[in-house]
């Protein structure tokens, strides 16, 4: 199965780095497209914990086992490495606590793969500085009063972080306006200012 256009970029990345038949815990499942996609195309063994229930009554609908839950307060219930993955995609953002969020995923999954929008963007950027207000933009698409966006980062912030939970970095990828992946050779401050939105594969 392969994401339509309507969907967002950086599913179909965060799928290419799951193996089939892998044990995946999707934080912040949302409608449930991830865990569906990863269904239907990797045979995962797919578990999901959203805050919403509108998000967790249309994963059910789709047929897929999300349950409702706090990714800041219910990641301390699963236990050590009970996953092969642990994925928060575009989500990382709207949690109160990131620093322990991903502390968590770390110590749930083998590997964790996080996405998120890059406040660090030239046109993020562009609007700040000309027009001197919160850009709305297509991945950041909320005004400042009504965002569920509450600890914007950038790309270069995400690495620190990850560097301060002593995570290794086994892959990245930046991704464009157009959702094209940038240049693996480029380095971070390159990826941070084109880059629209990141996924990074870690491990601890």
């Amino acid at each position: 199965m392969s994401v339509n256009g309507s969907q967002r970029v950086d599913l179909e990345v965060v799928a290419n780095l799951i193996p089939p038949q892998s044990r995946v815990l999707d934080v912040g499942s949302g409608d449930g497209s991830l865990l569906e996609l990863l269904q239907e195309s990797k045979q995962v063994d797919g578990r999901g914990l959203e805050l919403s229930q509108r998000g967790v009554n249309e994963c059910v609908a789709r047929g897929l086992s999300v349950i409702q839950g706090d990714a800041d307060k219910d990641l301390e219930f699963y236990p050590d490495k009970g996953f092969d993955f642990v994925v928060l995609s575009q989500t990382l953002q709207a949690t109160r606590n990131p620093k322990l969020v991903l502390d968590e995923l770390l110590r749930i999954g083998n590997r964790a793969i996080v996405s998120f929008p890059n406040f660090g963007h030239w046109r993020v950027r562009l609007s700040l500085f000309v027009k001197g207000r919160m850009p709305v933009t297509k991945d950041l698409p909320y005004s400042w009063y009504d965002t569920p966006n509450i600890h914007f980062c950038t790309i270069r912030d995400f690495v620190n972080l990850c560097e301060e939970l002593g995570a290794t970095v086994e892959k990245a990828t930046a991704l464009d306006a157009n959702g094209q992946k940038i240049g693996l050779s480029m380095p971070w401050w390159f990826w941070n200012f084109f880059g629209q939105q990141a996924v990074f594969l870690l491990k601890r």
